[in-house]
């Protein structure tokens, strides 16, 4: 009898053994899952969703958001201007939900970097405000993206791009731009 209820306690020390390593595989499993999420991935799970976002040189930029690209977000404010906001100066997200979404990866998508958006808002002549990594703020409609710059034709933000009230061209450094923001249409 002392023999059975020795072998009885050593089984249910292996299974609790057993159970416990387990547990432990999936909790390291699990870990190993969350360090292979990126950012984009935790933000794509959070599109609709008002957040706040923490920037260099700029503070919060909140609104609701529309789209995750490559190394851009794209926000719509409570005065339903776009902001085009450079991945690389978030430094913190505030008002994440729960879901994550992987990268679909490929496709058109993965193409579409921020010089490739900036160039959509050349395209369609919007007025904007840049909004720089040291604070600086310069108006104007963007006429032209380089490689690793912009061409801002600056102008009073109330009249729209014209020759005639184009007081200069501003060269404005990718690197250095924290966001884009669109402003309403003027008229013409």
């Amino acid at each position: 009898m002392r023999w059975e209820q020795l072998f009885a306690d050593l089984e249910a020390q292996a299974a609790d053994q057993e159970a416990a390593e387990l547990d432990a595989e999936a909790a390291s499993r699990s870990r190993a899952e969350i360090g292979r999420v990126h950012l984009a991935d935790r933000l794509r799970g959070a599109v609709g969703t008002e957040l706040v976002l923490t920037c260099a040189g700029v503070g919060d930029l909140t609104g609701r958001l529309v789209e995750v690209g490559v190394d851009w977000l794209l926000l719509t404010d409570v005065q339903l201007r776009e902001l085009l906001v450079a991945t690389r100066a978030v430094r913190a997200v505030g008002g994440l939900t729960a879901l994550t979404v992987e990268s679909p990866g490929g496709g058109a998508q993965s193409r579409l970097d921020l010089r490739r958006a900036l160039r959509a808002l050349a395209r369609d002549r919007a007025t904007v405000q840049c909004l720089l990594d040291d604070g600086s703020v310069f108006a104007g409609t963007v006429d032209r993206v380089g490689a690793d710059h912009l061409e801002l034709a600056e102008h009073a933000v109330d009249r729209p791009r014209r020759r005639g009230s184009v007081s200069g061209v501003r060269a404005v450094v990718l690197a250095a731009v924290v966001a884009v923001r669109t402003l309403p249409p003027t008229a013409a």
